[in-house]
């Protein structure tokens, strides 16, 4: 695997690999769920790219910037055993260079849930991937389920701007008690590990709910009260697949989606409806 850190060098080599190109990026940090996606991405391309980048963009104030989870050489190692050929790993100062001062906002799309909760992350994320894609240039672009708000923006801003990129999205990788694997789960502590899971099964009671007959209302009571009394709930809802607008019941394509904080730590989860 070669590591390219400049976007002069990187454009050079991303332009003479075979194609079709696959992508994935990623803020580092690789666990089971990344190298699943890897690994998904390496099976239909003929060249793989990836990216290390923790975007600055989309942490707001007094989130956790400074303290998220950094380890380059290791997912390095990752990386190349799961099928990368490039890897991108450029520093701030090359991303965002003195007197950068160009963001791209999708509307309404990022301004609720997440966008609601974290006021200026989907501009920081759009923005951060519409740069990687002039960069790299690939054929398609491979994002996890989890974050199931971000891979609605991020089709969203691809179809507007008319990046000509193929979006392919890969099914979250879970542990075995159900949790959702991600870099934020090393914060959480023993007790809130154990309770982790309940996030889950919080959205299973919700969509098992509504599929029964219930009301949303109602449904998302169920939801809650099957979240650990130790974590404090953020929402969940049943929203459209492609537009997050809420749902009063399930239409496919749809996402039941819900957040929860465990301690300081903020988990976020989803299940797809087709």
């Amino acid at each position: 695997m070669q590591t390219v850190g400049s976007i002069a060098h990187a454009r050079a080599v991303f332009d003479v690999l075979p194609r079709p190109l696959g992508f994935v990026p990623t803020m580092g940090a690789l666990h089971s769920g990344h190298v699943a996606l890897v690994r998904a991405a390496r099976e239909q391309c003929s060249a793989l790219a990836a990216s290390v980048f923790v975007n600055p963009l989309q942490f707001g104030v007094n989130e956790d910037l400074a303290r998220y989870p950094r380890d380059l050489e290791g997912d390095k190692e990752k990386l190349a055993a799961a099928g990368v050929d490039v890897l991108f790993a450029p520093d701030q100062a090359t991303m965002y260079p003195d007197r950068f001062s160009t963001y791209v906002d999708v509307g309404k799309l990022g301004s609720t849930y997440e966008g609601a909760v974290r006021p200026e992350h989907f501009r920081g994320v759009t923005t951060v991937v519409a740069k990687l894609l002039h960069i790299v240039q690939p054929d398609v672009l491979y994002l996890g389920q989890k974050d199931a708000q971000q891979t609605a923006v991020l089709r969203r801003m691809i179809t507007d701007l008319e990046f000509p990129v193929r979006v392919a999205i890969v099914p979250t990788v879970r542990e075995d008690d159900g949790l959702a694997m991600s870099s934020r789960n090393a914060y959480l502590n023993p007790e809130q590990r154990a309770a982790a899971p309940t996030l889950h099964r919080a959205l299973n009671a919700l969509l098992s709910a509504v599929v029964s007959g219930a009301t949303k209302e109602e449904a998302i009571a169920l939801a809650r009260a099957e979240l650990s009394p130790i974590a404090t709930p953020d929402y969940f809802d049943l929203v459209d697949g492609a537009t997050f607008e809420p749902l009063d019941a399930v239409r496919a394509p749809a996402f039941v989606i819900g957040a929860a904080r465990f301690g300081s730590t903020r988990l976020l989860d989803n299940l797809y409806v087709s």
